[in-house]
């Protein structure tokens, strides 16, 4: 069984957002299969994809404190620079966390850790919606 579909996830503030259940609920092929997995692509050069900590905010904004402070805007060395302070850095940052997760489906939900989830680490200031491309391929259950 192979599924791939795209969606836009809503336009939100700079930070990293856990969006897993806004995934899941686009994407009910994922109820029909038995073991497979889910690749989600972001397209964008500006914000990331990735997985980590479901359950304590202040993960999500340490992680903004902690990624702000290791990439700065305004450094010196940028030449990009034309599309605002916060564009290099978010292109930086993208290459750093990634465009791209892959996640274990097993019978017919997300196969996460207890306190994993799924982020949008948006990266911009003042970002648009975000392009996600799904690619879902597995055994059907109804194949057993």
């Amino acid at each position: 069984m192979w599924v791939q579909k795209e969606f836009l996830l809503l336009p939100r503030n700079r930070g990293f957002h856990l969006v897993t259940d806004e995934i899941v609920t686009v994407i009910p092929e994922l109820s029909s299969v038995k073991h497979g997995l889910l690749h989600l692509f972001i397209k964008h050069t500006s914000a990331s994809l990735s997985i980590n900590e479901n359950a304590d905010p202040t993960v999500r904004q340490d992680l903004e404190s902690h990624f702000n402070k290791f990439v700065p805007e305004r450094a010196p060395y940028y030449r990009h620079d034309y599309e605002g302070d916060d564009d290099m850095p978010a292109h930086i940052k993208n290459c750093l966390i990634g465009c791209s997760v892959s996640i274990p489906v097993t019978d017919g939900v997300l196969n996460l850790g207890i306190w994993q989830g799924i982020y949008l680490c948006e990266h911009r200031n003042q970002a648009g919606k975000r392009r996600i491309v799904a690619t879902l391929y597995g055994q059907s259950r109804s194949d057993e």
